[in-house]
């Protein structure tokens, strides 16, 4: 039975199951003629608190003008559904979200005011406990992108970050990591240098983002070779057994606000260089790293574009490591162009297959940056003699020790299997002939992402020149992959004209 007349909040409404995949976002739909919506004037848009036994949510109200839900019903989206799990018809409690004092500190932040280390405190409590919705999240990421964080403020994120998940401890003197700021298409050294690296006997938990502005990230591409969701039990399990793991860190509570605000950082296509900063060391903490290496690319069109903003980065990570005790090490890398051949989950797990099974056509670029890294990681951590990191790493990957030391890593998370293959493709050729002067990453790895990368693991791009190169012209100079035809189709009409991604100059 409906009231007759006007009702006050809290009030009971039946749950229904609306089948609506809002992905992360807690979304719930109200009839808008519904009692309750017309008494206390709730909007669409309106953040609400729902209850069910002992388990609450703060969700975003939507109105719904058809019978798809009734005066005395209230449908859930599935996230919000699998947060409350209530059978259908059950009672819900609905209130008035809780005010968001934090709120103020994010709106001082966008006209130019300093956070306070209890801001962000509250600002990351907040995101976390699900008091945010993606606008207050992205209002709070452009924030700190636009008017960026200070060393002081890029410290108490980091902390905030780490103290609002759990953290991995070990009983290791000393405990590696490795990690690179991005924006260079195809560099998937990562794999390679934890096989390295554990091959050694060091301890190297690595716990990985997906894609943020990429077609690809390591938990994206070494979920197409094995299980990536494990369990702090099982990451620890692995780690003791085999010295290294490679592991999705939002499977498990290690700054859980920082896989948050990643999927917010994706669709809004921006990374702040103090939420970047926070992002990676906060993750390094928690997974219980004391040395960590740190892969700078730098190129016109890489994430840093220019010797004085890698500088700065170095500066900012430096500064923010030391107040946690952590070593880091920065290490300059070429950014001018993609590393490897694949571009995209799939086809960059298949680079790293060939690199670590020692096959003659394997990307040498890859294999090279690989094994410089993990050499100045063995050569940090005290493992090998200064100097000889990059010649004893190199003999790891040449004699079989990483290859088999990956597979053991691959067979503790649950199995090793192999990447798809992608089901269309079509060449991209030359306009003119000339010699490769330029490749725009930017460019490139947006074909791989139109193509449906990194949703669509086999989507992506084989890119086969490099720098320096001579092309004829009707010489392909990439492929393009696609799980669909829509998705190919796509690519080919979205993408920058040829010559904006690779420049040619006159063969004379």
């Amino acid at each position: 039975m409906l009231p007759d007349g006007p009702v006050k909040l809290p009030y009971k409404l039946k749950a229904r199951r609306s089948g609506i995949d809002t992905g992360n976002e807690l979304v719930v739909f109200m009839h808008a003629d519904c009692p309750v919506c017309r008494s206390e004037g709730l909007r669409a848009h309106t953040r609400v608190l729902l209850s069910f036994n002992h388990h609450k949510i703060v969700a975003t109200a939507h109105h719904v003008y058809s019978d798809m839900v009734g005066m005395d019903e209230i449908a859930l989206s599935e996230s919000a559904w699998r947060h409350l799990d209530p059978k259908p018809g059950e009672l819900l409690t609905l209130a008035h979200a809780p005010a968001l004092p934090s709120l103020s500190a994010v709106r001082g932040k966008i006209y130019g005011e300093r956070l306070k280390g209890t801001d962000i405190d509250e600002i990351v409590a907040d995101i976390v406990a699900g008091r945010y919705s993606d606008i207050h999240s992205a209002a709070f990421l452009s924030a700190c992108a636009a008017r960026p964080l200070d060393p002081g403020e890029t410290a108490a994120l980091t902390r905030a970050m780490v103290g609002a998940g759990e953290r991995l401890t070990w009983e290791f003197p000393l405990v590696a990591d490795k990690h690179c700021v991005g924006g260079l298409p195809g560099n998937r050294t990562t794999p390679i240098v934890v096989a390295i690296v554990a091959a050694f006997g060091v301890p190297i938990p690595k716990t990985s983002s997906r894609a943020i502005t990429s077609p690809a990230g390591t938990a994206d591409v070494m979920a197409t070779l094995t299980s990536v969701d494990l369990t702090l039990p099982e990451i620890r399990k692995v780690v003791e057994q085999e010295s290294g793991c490679l592991v999705w860190g939002g499977s498990v509570r290690l700054s859980p606000a920082d896989d948050q605000l990643i999927r917010i950082e994706r669709a809004l296509d921006i990374d702040g260089s103090g939420q970047l900063v926070a992002s990676v060391l906060s993750k390094k903490i928690a997974a219980g790293a004391t040395h960590v290496v740190i892969d700078f690319p730098v190129g016109p069109t890489a994430k840093i574009r220019s010797e004085n903003d890698a500088g700065h980065l170095i500066g900012l990570i430096e500064a923010v490591a030391g107040r946690f005790g952590l070593e880091v090490r920065a290490i300059r890398t070429d950014g001018t162009q993609p590393v490897g051949r694949g571009i995209g989950p799939a086809l960059e797990a298949w680079d790293v297959l060939d690199v670590l099974q020692g096959k003659p056509d394997a990307p040498n670029d890859l294999r090279t940056r690989a094994v410089a890294l993990a050499g100045a990681l063995l050569e940090f951590t005290g493992s090998v003699a200064v100097g000889q990191g990059t010649a004893q790493a190199d003999a790891a990957v040449s004699d079989g020790r990483a290859w088999a030391k990956f597979q053991r890593i691959c067979e503790a998370q649950g199995g090793l299997r192999e990447p798809p293959l992608p089901g269309l493709s079509r060449d991209v050729p030359a306009f003119a002939s000339g010699v490769v002067t330029e490749i725009d990453n930017r460019k490139l790895a947006m074909v791989a992402k139109l193509a449906g990368a990194p949703e669509a693991v086999a989507a992506g791009v084989t890119i086969h020149v490099r720098i320096g190169d001579r092309v004829s012209a009707g010489q392909p100079v990439f492929t393009i992959h696609a799980e669909t035809a829509g998705g190919l189709h796509y690519s080919l009409a979205n993408m920058a004209p040829l010559d904006e991604i690779i420049r040619l100059g006159s063969l004379e």
